[in-house]
């Protein structure tokens, strides 16, 4: 089954809802539900006023969006660190930068993003931007963790289950929309 896509007008104003506002830069919409509902936003790795943005994939899918918040507010982060092996995320986080960087321009002269995953060098900052890195398809041993517990708890990603696309505005609220 193909993913719905949305018109360009629809989509825009769902992802501002699930926001809860603009985007502050250029984006697109990098996975979906097969109805059509933003999963992840893969964010340019600079704003329009050329200040560096550290998130490059947002996860944006409500459902999801609290269910690694409840993993998150349960202490997952601290566990995820003590869990994963330290040169694993160190290398997950090479790669993220890397991968990032090459979008960069060389004439590029301002700031430039730095850190990996969620912005950071070392460890654990955001479960959600791990998750959001494994399910756009890194080696992201973090987020494998993430999907492991989302999946033990019946919350896994399911891209067939209907999303915020398929639901009346008034019901799609935007509760939990920012990682």
């Amino acid at each position: 089954m193909v993913a719905v896509t949305l018109p360009a007008d629809v989509e825009r104003e769902l992802v501002v809802r699930l926001l809860g506002r603009q985007p502050k830069g250029d984006y697109i919409v990098g996975l979906r539900r097969f109805d059509g509902s933003p999963v992840i936003l893969v964010n340019d790795p600079l704003l329009p006023s050329g200040e560096p943005m550290p998130t490059r994939f947002w996860l944006l899918d409500p459902a999801l969006v609290r269910a690694v918040g409840r993993i998150e507010s349960g202490g997952g982060v601290n566990q995820a660190e003590a869990e994963i092996d330290p040169a694993e995320l160190a290398a997950t986080h090479r790669r993220y930068g890397v991968a990032r960087d090459a979008l960069i321009g060389p004439d590029h002269a301002g700031p430039r993003p730095h850190g990996g995953v969620g912005g950071t060098r070392v460890g654990v900052k955001c479960l959600h931007a791990h998750y959001a890195n494994h399910l756009m398809g890194a080696d992201d041993p973090v987020g494998r963790w993430v999907a492991d517990r989302l999946a033990a708890s019946g919350h896994d990603f399911d891209p067939a289950q209907p999303g915020p696309a398929s639901e009346p505005p008034a019901a799609q609220g935007g509760d939990g929309a920012r990682p």
